[in-house]
This record gives C-alpha cells, sequence and structure tokens, in this order.
C-alpha cells in the first residue's frame, strides 16, 4: 500500500468480534500479538516480541529473504531505494535507483521498485512501479533485464506485488498507485487495473479486471489457489482463485472481508501477503498483519505500535517474518515456516 493516509470470510466477517473484544496482546518491543484464537499459540509463541531492525524510511514495501547470502532486501518505492539487512552489519543501501532511472518525472509519485521476490535461479525479480513494468536483477552485477511492461499494446499502471511459481510464472498485480493522480493519473494507459500472469515464454496473460485496486498476491503452498488483496475501500477484501492447468483461474471467491474490522483506529485497507507451509495467511490489513487459517478463520494479529503495515516476508531459517510498516521494518520469530522453503 503505497502511502499512509489510504485505507466475506464465507461465513459473514460481520459476525467477528472487533478490536475491543480480542484477547489481552502480548506486548512486544515494537508491536503486540493480539490473539483471537488458541490455534494462534501453534503458530506464534506467548512469549513472542516484535523487533525493530531498521528505520527513517519514507515508506517501506516489498520485503524478500536472499537465501543465498542470508540478507533481507526491501523497498523504499517514494524514495527510489532498495535497501540490504543482515544481523552482521545492519542496514545500508542495496540499488539507488530502484525502479525508475531517468529525469524526475512529476507523473510518477512511486519511482522506485515495490514488491520483490527471488526466482528458481537465485534472481532478482521486481515490480519497477517506476518504469512500470516487471524486470529480473542480478544480485551480483545488478544488471537488469526487463521481462514485461505492456499488455495488449498498452504500458502498464505500476507493477506493485508479485509471487513466482516452480515453474517461472509469475503473477502480479498493478494498480495505478505509482503515477501521479493515481486513478486520475494522465499518464494512464490500460482502463482498468489488473493481475496479470507472466509465462516463462514472455507471454502475459490477464489473471482480473475485475479489482479496483488489487495490490498484495501469494500462492497456496501447492500452488492450486492464488491469493489477491484489493486495497479499495469499497471493497477491501482477500480474493482467491482456484487455477487451472494452464495457470488461469476457474474459479474466484471473496475470501475475507476485512471492512468490519475497519475502525477509526485501524482505517488501513488490505496490502501484501504471504502463507506457510500448513497454508495460514499472513496479511496486512486494518491494525496490522492478521494472521488467518487455510479455511479464512481469523486467528489472530501482529500489530505494529503507530504505524500502517504494509507487506511481510519469512526469511532467516524460515521461521522469521518480517513486517515493513511504514517507516520501520520489524521482525518476529515463529513456531512455524515458509511454504516450500525448502
Amino acid at each position: 500500500m503505497p502511502y499512509i493516509s489510504r485505507r466475506t470470510v464465507l461465513v459473514s466477517a460481520a459476525a467477528m468480534p472487533l478490536a475491543g473484544a480480542w484477547a489481552a496482546p502480548a506486548p512486544g518491543s515494537y508491536g503486540m500479538i493480539r490473539r483471537r484464537s488458541a490455534e494462534l499459540d501453534t503458530i506464534i509463541a506467548q512469549d513472542a516480541v516484535v523487533e525493530q531492525i531498521g528505520w527513517g524510511y519514507k515508506w517501506t514495501e516489498g520485503p524478500v529473504w536472499v537465501k543465498n547470502g542470508g540478507y533481507l532486501l526491501f523497498s523504499d518505492p517514494q524514495a527510489n531505494i532498495m535497501y540490504r539487512w543482515d544481523p552482521a552489519t545492519g542496514v545500508s543501501t542495496f540499488l539507488q535507483p530502484s525502479g525508475y532511472a531517468g529525469a524526475p518525472d512529476p507523473a510518477l509519485r512511486e519511482p522506485g521498485s515495490n514488491g520483490l521476490a527471488i526466482d528458481g535461479s537465485g534472481t532478482l525479480v521486481l515490480c519497477d512501479s517506476g518504469s512500470r513494468g516487471i524486470a529480473r536483477v542480478d544480485l551480483a552485477t545488478k544488471k537488469r533485464t526487463v521481462l514485461a511492461d505492456h499488455f495488449e499494446g498498452k504500458r502498464f499502471n505500476s507493477p506493485n506485488d508479485l509471487v513466482i511459481t516452480k515453474s517461472g510464472a509469475i503473477y502480479f498485480t498493478d494498480p495505478p498507485y505509482g503515477l501521479a493522480n493515481i486513478e486520475r493519473s494522465a499518464v494512464k494507459e490500460l482502463p482498468y487495473s489488473g493481475v496479470f500472469r507472466l509465462a516463462p515464454d514472455g507471454t502475459v496473460a490477464l489473471v482480473d479486471k475485475t479489482l479496483a485496486l488489487p495490490n498484495g498476491i501469494a500462492l497456496s503452498p501447492d500452488e492450486s489457489t492464488l491469493y489477491v488483496t484489493n486495497s479499495d475501500k469499497a471493497e477491501p477484501v482477500l480474493k482467491t482463485y482456484q487455477l487451472g492447468p494452464d495457470g488461469l483461474p476457474q474459479v474466484s471467491q471473496v475470501m475475507f472481508d476485512m471492512k468490519p474490522l475497519q475502525t477509526p483506529e485501524a482505517p488501513s485497507n488490505p496490502d501484501g501477503l504471504k502463507v506457510d507451509e500448513d497454508g495460514n495467511i499472513f496479511v496486512s490489513g486494518p491494525g496490522g498483519i492478521l494472521i488467518l487459517s487455510k479455511e479464512g478463520d481469523l486467528l489472530g494479529r501482529i500489530s505494529i505500535t503507530g504505524r500502517v503495515t504494509s507487506n511481510c516476508a519469512f526469511g532467516e531459517d524460515g521461521s522469521t517474518l518480517f513486517i515493513t510498516a511504514a517507516d520501520i521494518v520489524t521482525r518476529v520469530r515463529l513456531k512455524t515456516r515458509a511454504a516450500n522453503w525448502g
């Protein structure tokens, strides 16, 4: 979710208790673990704390763990910088510019990279919000290769987040958050905000064009289900797509509606998400990172003190959750770990 001011389960989410009815949270250094279900104890220990590892950024986004090197990368799309964090040396600049490399362009409000992923060969793949495409970056040389920046002859809006399959196909979201005036941008070419699939052969296919502001994206452990969040204040939902043999959706439905959880104190819309080895979903939403079971039941929430969360990623041994939240980056240890961590 690019800026701080923005912001049915199958059985109606309106029946869920809201913030005041949640179990007493366990305090952490920079956040709280709020427990709605005892099932959360199998995912996050009672004494888990939220630790801050980086601060002072414009807006943090798109974290990814690089196993071959043991470090975290994350984006600051507004500053057009990608940062690196490792436990020995802390935070340093990894790539600047991380996205658009031309002269300042008033048509862009977020010129840098956003969502990041590592493909099967260990190469970085990024959503280049400013250059409005999907690119591959060699981690050693920083050489950049554009993989896709058009669909049916029109430029993408500003690719936001992505997930890569074992076969190398890339699913990504394309809202206009990187453009000045967003939906009213004068340089917007596509008449919708899309969810797309980039095949290994370079072919781009449209997955969905009905979401007003598609944002976070992830896959189930067996890659049969695609998850996409819609950060539209009128329809702040997590949607699922059952994928066919061609990688395109056969059936789609709303899995979780976040509107009943929105309050004046927690007004934010859904954003980035990740899935653990058991299919539990960690999704940015009202008040922090919501933890949902694979059936869509709300188990609890990781709240970051005084900040809106944007995204998260598994790292270290696969059991640390890194969370980007406004101007800081945090981490919390889990009892579970990432899907297909290897």
